[in-house]
């Protein structure tokens, strides 16, 4: 076997999680099902109707996926949104894909259980000793103590203390084990001195370290990427263009959604959004920042760099203003002016701050190009409002109450005339030297090996073999549902 491959490591560790999920009849989606959510069993699409998404119900596996219907509770089409014009200022047509509609009201979701569901079924992990560790800066641990839950799993949450409180309260009213580490978004090495810490405690301490874990980049390269190829197909006409994927960097999970769009559509630029107030993509920088789920100050082992294109960075206030236009009586009053139909207005809440600094990354991209009206830059809306009502409430004791005049004043600094300043169309070597600050983190720090670091920039077949190994996780999760039933 080859070190990228995976096989059945302990036999006992598998029977006990078989037996485990026989007693609470638990089946597990397989990626293709979650990729293609019209395929999922019949009998399942029309239970999942019966049950609350946010419910600890096994079968709310398959709805870690872009096609929940919240309406009817089953499977529909992709969740997405466009931004129109009116608020974007640009001709180009800017789309995301909803996060709102997943368990937990995050896409994060999906990329705990691509990175559990390997360990489960090869017996790698055992969910009768180990503690499942979900290093994160808010919603990547949010799903994982959702995933523990449902099979009664230990779960271990480390996320900075500056996070919103709401991702505390859910965290503690689900029961996960929490620590809260110093710093905000940008403070990720805290987070993984809080894992060698438990680590030196306990062997119980099972680490699922998103940025460093394939199985978080191959859950948004199959399910995320056909997503948006889907919704694309959908709404494009003949003069269309694919131009652009944009994602925040944070574990570069979500990003690799974009090796499988290029793959389809190979002349679309990739884009990398930052926070300016820790540029480390953008200029090796650093520092603290608030648009929160992002993490900085180093580059993820699963980022393949040399497919990025363009590095963007977002002043980390203006998606808080924006939060404030998109949810304030006095924002949606303002955008109403300026012929933004209620359909819209009422949607605009599906978007939280990273979600909102995606779009301020995507205009910037429409601008450096000159995008016109042919061309559709695509982005992912992580989550919603909900996570930041706190973050609202913050703003109107400090800033005071909001405005139709401060509304104005928002649109037109932070959407209509956004600039393209902070922003970088990388050549060879710049792409390089992003890669290069890879060995400061994962040589250096975390113990991977310098062979590898040259792999992921040499070798032309690296980035596609982990991205296969998905069809082996599939067939050792159709192996494993078979005990199951048994």
């Amino acid at each position: 076997m080859k070190k990228w491959e995976w096989k059945i490591e302990n036999e006992d560790y598998l029977k006990k999680t078989i037996k485990r999920c026989k007693e609470k009849n638990i089946i597990l989606p397989k990626f293709s099902e979650l990729k293609e959510p019209e395929t999922i069993p019949e009998e399942i699409k029309v239970n999942l109707k019966t049950i609350n998404i946010d419910e600890i119900h096994p079968l709310n596996l398959f709805r870690i996926n872009w096609q929940n219907d919240p309406e009817t509770g089953g499977i529909g089409e992709v969740n997405y949104l466009e931004i129109p014009q009116e608020i974007t200022g640009v001709k180009a047509r800017i789309v995301g894909l909803v996060g709102k509609f997943f368990p937990t009201g995050a896409h994060k979701v999906g990329a705990t259980y691509g990175v559990l569901i390997p360990y489960l079924v090869t017996g790698k992990f055992n969910p009768e000793y180990h503690k499942a560790v979900w290093p994160s800066t808010g919603n990547y641990c949010r799903g994982g103590a959702f995933n523990s839950a449902l099979l009664s799993v230990h779960a271990v949450a480390i996320l900075p203390e500056g996070m919103s409180k709401e991702r505390f309260e859910w965290l503690k009213k689900i029961g996960a084990e929490i620590y809260a580490t110093p710093g905000c978004e940008s403070n990720v090495k805290e987070i993984y001195d809080k894992c060698h810490e438990l680590k030196r405690t306990s062997d119980e301490y099972f680490i699922f370290n998103q940025f460093e874990q394939f199985g978080n980049s191959c859950f948004h390269y199959y399910v995320t990427g056909s997503a948006i190829e889907k919704v694309f197909n959908e709404i494009k006409d003949q003069n269309s263009r694919f131009s652009g994927f944009v994602s925040a960097t944070g574990s570069a999970g979500t990003i690799g959604a974009g090796d499988y769009l290029k793959n389809k559509f190979n002349q679309m630029k990739i884009v990398a959004s930052e926070a300016l107030q820790c540029p480390t993509l953008l200029m090796n920088g650093f520092g603290g920042h608030r648009i929160e789920g992002i993490g900085d100050k180093h580059v993820p082992w699963i980022h393949n760099v040399k497919n990025t294109d363009v590095v963007t960075a977002i002043n980390d206030e203006h998606p808080l203003r924006i939060l404030r236009l998109f949810n304030e009586e006095a924002g949606l009053k303002f955008l109403a002016s300026l012929g933004i139909g209620d359909e819209t207005l009422n949607k605009l809440s599906w978007l939280g701050i990273s979600s909102i600094s995606n779009i301020l990354s995507s205009i910037k991209l429409a601008k450096w190009f000159e995008m016109n009206e042919n061309d559709f830059i695509f982005t992912v809306f992580t989550d919603s409002v909900e996570m930041y009502r706190s973050r609202l409430n913050e703003m109107n004791q400090s800033w005071g109450k909001y405005s139709e005049k401060e509304a104005e004043l928002n649109w037109n600094v932070c959407l209509k005339n956004q600039t393209t300043d902070f922003m970088k169309e990388l050549n060879y070597y710049d792409k390089k030297t992003i890669h290069n600050l890879k060995y400061f983190t994962w040589i250096e720090q975390q113990g991977k090996s310098v062979d590898e670091l040259n792999e992921q920039w040499y070798d032309e077949n690296y980035w596609n073999q982990r991205y296969e190994t998905v069809e082996l996780w599939d067939k050792l999760i159709d192996e494993f549902n078979k005990e199951v039933r048994v």
